[in-house]
C-alpha cells in the first residue's frame, strides 16, 4: 500500500523540515496505476501515525474524522464503514484499523499523499520554498505510482505542483496538464477542504462529484 523505496528519503527530510518529534507521513492506498491520486498540503500532529511510538502504517489522516466523512460523503465507503471510523477517538486507532482503512482506500482505486511530507506539530503555513524541496522526490513517487487523475487540494499545492499561479476559483471543473516522465497527467485544482478550509467543503465535494461522474466513471466505489 506505499512506496517503501521512498520512505528513507522522507524520512531524511522529515529532519531538514518536520518536527523532530515526530515522523514523516507517506502516501498510501493503490500503488499500481490508481484511478485517483489525491494530493493535500502537509501531515500535522493531529495524524496518531506520525508519533515515534506508533510502529503500524503511517499514512494521511490516520486518527482524524472529517476528511473520512467527506471521502464516505462522495461515495469512497459505504456510510457502516465510516460510522467505525466515526466512533473511535485518536487513541482508538490501532494498527489493524488503520490497515483496513487503507485497504478500502487501495480497493477503490484511490492513492492518497502529501506534497510534502514534513509533519509538524501544528497546522502552521509552509512556505512554498518547503514544498519545492519535496518536488523531485514527490515526482519520482508519482512516477512509480502512476495515477491517472490527480486531485491537488488547495492554492497553494496546486501552484506550486504545476508551477504557476492557481486559484481554485477560477478552476472548478477545470484541469491542467502535469508531464512526468513523458506522461501527461490531469491535475484538477479542488478548493482545500479541512481546516481553515473547512468552510469550502461543500464546492470541493461538488467539483470531485464532477470529476468521479465526467473523468472516472468506472471509478470503483
Amino acid at each position: 500500500m506505499q512506496v517503501k523505496s521512498l520512505i528513507k528519503k522522507f524520512d531524511e527530510l522529515q529532519l531538514v523540515y518536520g518536527d523532530q518529534n515526530l515522523d514523516a507521513i507517506c502516501g498510501a492506498g493503490q500503488i499500481q496505476n490508481p484511478q485517483l491520486c489525491l494530493v493535500f498540503m502537509n501531515p500535522t500532529g493531529r495524524n496518531v501515525s506520525s508519533s515515534k511510538s506508533w510502529k503500524g502504517l503511517k499514512a494521511p489522516w490516520i486518527g482524524t474524522k472529517n476528511v473520512w466523512k467527506m471521502f464516505s460523503q462522495l461515495g469512497f465507503f459505504d456510510s457502516a464503514f465510516f460510522k467505525e471510523i466515526e466512533n473511535k477517538s485518536p487513541d482508538d486507532w490501532d494498527y489493524e484499523f488503520a490497515n483496513k482503512v487503507y485497504s478500502k482506500v487501495r480497493d477503490s482505486s484511490i492513492y492518497i499523499t502529501n506534497l510534502s511530507k514534513a509533519t509538524q506539530a501544528d497546522a502552521r503555513h509552509l512556505k512554498n520554498e518547503v514544498f519545492r524541496d519535496y518536488l523531485e522526490v514527490f515526482f519520482e513517487e508519482i512516477s512509480t505510482v502512476k495515477p491517472q487523475i490527480i486531485i491537488a487540494f488547495g492554492n497553494q499545492v496546486s501552484s506550486v505542483l504545476l508551477d504557476k499561479t492557481i486559484k481554485v476559483s477560477d478552476y472548478r471543473k477545470k484541469c491542467e496538464n502535469l508531464e512526468i516522465d513523458g506522461n501527461a497527467i490531469k491535475v484538477f485544482p479542488v478548493y482545500y477542504p479541512v481546516g481553515q478550509g473547512q468552510r469550502n467543503i461543500e464546492k470541493a465535494k461538488e467539483d470531485i462529484s464532477w470529476i468521479l461522474k465526467t473523468q472516472l466513471a468506472g471509478l470503483k466505489l
